[in-house]
């Protein structure tokens, strides 16, 4: 891979780094059929054993890939459990998923959309007057979820890994979030920028619970995690810890006199991430959801096409100045030729992705335990192992 063919690709990835039956089918529309049309050659088994081959090393501790499609599939893990025992990491292992939560969230609230009880293009303050004040009036629903608010990130104890180690077993409340972020100035008018963070998706989890009258995590196992089956997936709320089998996850922290050494991070709080980032699943339950939600079994009708759609193109990165990638829920990526669908996520100890041709002709689910798995530069394993199952992404 070229340099600036990696730089292209760490830019899109590391951004990823927060009661009763659904609706019946006839009232959303019937499911789409998905038919494989796109073309891939067979999936190339060596190259992916070599690019999860030799961890634990600097960088990751443990691997685990499930790769499938109409041409076949591929399963592998590689790494540790633990750097104490050094047994062989779990193939069926639960991990952070980190922002991949994020497109559970969005499907929740597109069934709320089908159900009409929320409006895309209607005002969040209409649902949240309490949460969301008058100088951010105008934002909807819909830019929540896609990116395009104009909300700032709320202000966090500590700047460094370090602090953040610290302040690992902290409570953050999603309303005090909430009004940390909007009591600052808008960082552009509602619907004319594109700025990847976690706040639009606390704001939607704090919307899913006036509507529904009921917890984020309630609903979205009722309406999500228990039609699909996905027993393995959980929202752990104020828990900081992995129940079940998991492999741990480790994060490297600088020591005083400047050296490095490896903190397990496999407790951790995650309710600065709550409906944008602190989901527990296996890649097995992942590989089936994205199934699933790319079928029309989740979202059906119309509005699953909301997580396909990118805003207008005259709304741009405000970053990059780049084209948006970001829809409902999901990111894009140009990759082999090919607009693939997906979402990546980082917690401390902890990349995840989930990613697939809209066609489902190539589904690709991850978990890779990074040692920087927040860090500025995407982690390595993480790079190849998505250009391997998907193609170089594009240079345009």
């Amino acid at each position: 891979m070229n340099t600036r063919t990696r730089t292209v690709l760490a830019a899109a990835l590391v951004l990823g780094i927060a009661a009763g039956p659904a609706v019946p089918a006839s009232a959303l529309g019937a499911a789409p059929s998905v038919t494989a049309t796109t073309a891939y050659d067979p999936p190339d088994t060596e190259a992916l054993r070599a690019v999860i081959a030799g961890l634990p090393d600097d960088g990751a501790t443990a691997a685990l890939v499930r790769l499938s499609g109409s041409d076949g599939s591929w399963r592998g893990s590689s790494g540790v459990h633990d750097l104490r025992t050094n047994r062989p990491a779990d193939p069926d292992a639960r991990f952070r998923a980190g922002s991949v939560t994020k497109v559970f969230t969005a499907a929740t609230v597109l069934q709320l959309a089908a159900e009409r009880k929320v409006g895309l293009d209607r005002p969040v303050r209409d649902y949240l007057p309490e949460d969301v004040p008058a100088a951010y009036g105008k934002v909807t629903v819909r830019q929540l979820l896609n990116h395009t608010s104009g909300l700032p990130s709320p202000d966090f104890p500590g700047s460094t890994t370090e602090d953040y180690y610290a302040n690992r077993f902290h409570v953050f409340s999603p309303r005090e979030m909430v009004a940390s972020a909007t009591a600052k100035k808008e960082l552009f008018p509602a619907g004319t920028r594109q700025n990847y963070s976690n706040i639009g998706y606390t704001v939607a989890g704090l919307l899913i619970e006036k509507v529904t009258g009921h917890s984020y995590e309630s609903e979205v196992t009722r309406r999500i995690l228990k039609p699909l089956g996905l027993h393995g997936t959980s929202l752990p709320g104020t828990d900081p810890r992995i129940h079940g089998p998991h492999n741990h996850g480790y994060q490297k922290l600088v020591r005083a006199d400047g050296t490095t050494v490896l903190r397990d991070a496999s407790v951790w709080s995650v309710t600065d991430g709550w409906a944008a980032g602190d989901i527990i699943s296996t890649s097995a339950d992942l590989e089936h959801f994205i199934r699933a939600l790319f079928s029309g079994e989740v979202v059906r009708g119309p509005l699953l096409e909301e997580m396909f759609t990118l805003p207008d193109a005259s709304v741009r990165d405000y970053s990059t100045g780049g084209p948006a990638a970001y829809s409902v829920g999901l990111t894009s990526w140009k990759l082999g030729g090919r607009q693939i669908w997906g979402k990546t996520g980082g917690r401390w100890g902890y990349n995840a992705g989930i990613g697939s041709a809209r066609d489902l002709s190539r589904t690709l689910v991850y978990s890779i335990n990074s040692t920087d798995a927040k860090g500025r530069n995407t982690n390595a394993v993480v790079m190849n192992l998505i250009v391997t199952a998907f193609g170089e992404p594009s240079r345009d």
